[in-house]
């Protein structure tokens, strides 16, 4: 019977490359779902032979961890560089749309809170 080993719902596309090919190179059968036509299904990653999934989950666990590392140093040099966009850069990039983004937030919460308050009041 099949075992869930590696779900796939919110994992970028690199790493779910990755870990394809990280299975692939190690001869790990495995099987894959996609979330279908209006994305409820459960897109993951599916093992054929249960007995592998001891080695599976550990060869995971290693390229997270490395995969991590990686991002860290990634991260940790773009700051060093300056290179990182904050809020504020944003803001100043895109005034337009970051005014229309502000100005759509005020409008639903606008309604949200004139909802709340007119619930239940009676005008006559």
């Amino acid at each position: 019977m099949s075992v869930l080993l590696f779900p796939l719902r919110g994992v970028p596309v690199d790493e779910a490359q990755d870990v394809r090919e990280l299975l692939s190179n190690h001869t790990i059968k495995f099987y894959e779902t996609s979330a279908g036509n209006w994305g409820l299904s459960n897109p993951a990653l599916w093992l054929i032979d249960p007995l592998q999934l001891a080695e599976a989950k550990n060869l995971i666990a290693k390229y997270q961890q490395q995969r991590q590392v990686a991002s860290k140093a990634e991260y940790q040099r773009q700051l060093e560089q300056g290179n990182n966009q904050t809020l504020l850069d944003n803001l100043k990039a895109h005034p337009f749309r970051s005014m229309v983004y502000f100005g759509l937030i005020f409008v639903v919460l606008y309604i949200s809170v004139r909802l709340v308050l007119d619930f239940g009041v009676v005008h006559i």
